[in-house]
């Protein structure tokens, strides 16, 4: 189903001869492209022609003399572009969708720059022209991509340019759009302009809502491999419960419960050892997300305590043999510990993160973890689990400064969720990385994959579309609330 139309934009305007009928390369005529791009391009020969002070013939004698060709060519030129036309059906049956959808609230117009040979040629075609609520015509003194023929259309349609949605495949028309204050999308194919659309005319939290019921309980993780291995799917606790913490909403989610230590797999190791130990920190994430009783939890924080490093510093794994530390996983531990009123007791652990904001040891991940975005959402949700001035006074001026060394930054739909998120911890409004975060949502509703955690022994990053399109959805509700 179609989403409803929710947003400023208004109108779509669309350059028809040259983003909705496109030419087959076939063709046996002997005028080459490039003389017939030169041809295009002489401005006082076509603007004659479009005046009436010149005949299809005068106009095809002139174009032979000036490029020394022999004026048949030139018809059968022009006669063989006109046949080959064909409509691009996918963008018409799109426009056609997207103004059904928003039951009046959305019209769509057609901008023509042609002659009235091609003009007719267009009009031969087999094209729903009700798709159009107006189509423009070049006057006699003007040419898309005039100023003073979009500026006409602005006029006479009494049209904000601000909500106007502006397609074509020449990039002076666009450019000339855009100086007029229109957003505008370069047509490279059907995909491109349908991903734009539904993006800029959709409400991307319903999309999103939407994408993440479609899939429901199938919302796993997958491999990217650096030695170019296909993809594989990932069976895992952790990024599960973090969607159900990300949403609220248990049918979304596939993982195995456990009331004391948790397993990072569901089904048994893959990607590393045979024998794959419980780790504190699914352990720690299952027991903050499904908020366990005071008495259950207790045992298993006073067990976390036996594994730390020679400096304090809690370990990864329910494993003396396996002496794994990340600071992700730290920051993990560390919102376990204070959402059960025990953070004192890992104090070094604490002091230890307090150092990493402080010298920025996190700008190229951590030994887990892709992205400084991931560490620094963690620390966020740290901060959210507990409201301790101790622990707040000691990361949250850090966090705050060190986000916003990043606003702006290019990264993936992931990172720039994580970091909007952030931003909104500490008292930021990230409009800046909102913008980019908005126009990759896709054309299902979700975003695309981004890269969380890695296995670096094997070479693997984990992605997940479900995690990523759950934490965008709240990015967006943190920025512009529920009502975008």
């Amino acid at each position: 189903m179609p989403v409803p139309h929710h947003s400023s934009y208004s109108t779509i305007i669309i350059g028809l001869n040259s983003a909705l009928f496109k030419r087959l390369p076939q063709t046996d005529h002997r005028i080459s492209p490039c003389i017939l791009h030169a041809i295009s391009q002489t401005a006082s020969i076509w603007s004659n022609f479009v005046k009436g002070d010149l005949t299809e013939d005068d106009y095809y004698s002139h174009v032979a003399a000036k490029f020394k060709l022999d004026p048949k060519d030139v018809r059968q030129a022009f006669d063989q572009i006109r046949t080959s036309l064909r409509t691009d059906d996918d963008i018409y049956a799109l426009l056609r969708e997207l103004r059904l959808a928003s039951q009046g609230k959305v019209q769509v117009l057609a901008l023509v720059s042609t002659s009235t040979a091609d003009y007719e040629a267009l009009h031969s075609k087999p094209v729903d022209w009700s798709v159009f609520d107006q189509v423009f015509a070049c006057s006699e003194e003007e040419k898309m991509p005039s100023l003073s023929f979009y500026r006409r259309i602005l006029a006479t349609t009494n049209l904000d340019p601000g909500n106007v949605i502006f397609i074509d495949d020449n990039f002076d028309s666009i450019f000339t759009a855009r100086s007029l204050g229109m957003h505008s999308v370069v047509l490279k194919d059907a995909t491109c302009v349908e991903r734009a659309l539904r993006n800029l005319l959709g409400n991307p939290i319903k999309r999103g809502q939407d994408f993440l019921r479609r899939n429901a309980r199938h919302l796993d993780c997958i491999t990217r491999h650096t030695d170019g291995y296909g993809t594989m799917i990932v069976h895992e606790n952790w990024t599960q419960l973090l969607i159900l913490e990300a949403t609220n909403d248990r049918t979304l989610v596939d993982f195995v419960e456990h009331s004391g230590k948790w397993n990072f797999f569901k089904e048994g190791p893959q990607l590393t050892t045979d024998h794959y130990p419980d780790d504190l920190d699914t352990t720690s994430v299952g027991l903050t997300v499904l908020k366990y009783d005071k008495e259950i939890v207790d045992p298993i924080l006073d067990e976390m305590l036996k594994y730390v490093n020679s400096d304090g510093i809690l370990l990864t794994y329910f494993d003396h043999d396996r002496q794994r530390l990340d600071a992700g996983i730290c920051v993990d531990i560390l919102a376990l510990f204070y959402a059960y009123g025990r953070g004192d007791e890992a104090a070094p652990t604490l002091y230890w993160i307090r150092d990493i904001l402080q010298y920025k040891a996190y700008l190229e991940g951590t030994r887990y973890f892709n992205t400084p975005e991931c560490f620094l959402w963690l620390v966020s949700r740290l901060l959210s689990y507990s409201d301790d001035a101790v622990l707040h006074a000691t990361l949250k001026p850090l966090l705050k400064e060190r986000v916003q060394e990043h606003i702006g930054v290019t990264g993936d739909a992931l990172a720039l969720a994580m970091r909007i998120l952030v931003c909104d911890a500490v008292g930021i409004c990230n409009e800046t990385d909102l913008s980019q975060l908005l126009p990759l949502q896709c054309v299902d509703g979700g975003w695309e994959v981004g890269w969380i955690y890695h296995f670096p022994t094997a070479g693997v990053s984990i992605g997940n579309r479900g995690l990523t399109t759950a934490l965008a959805i709240k990015a967006i509700e943190a920025v512009r609330g529920n009502a975008v």
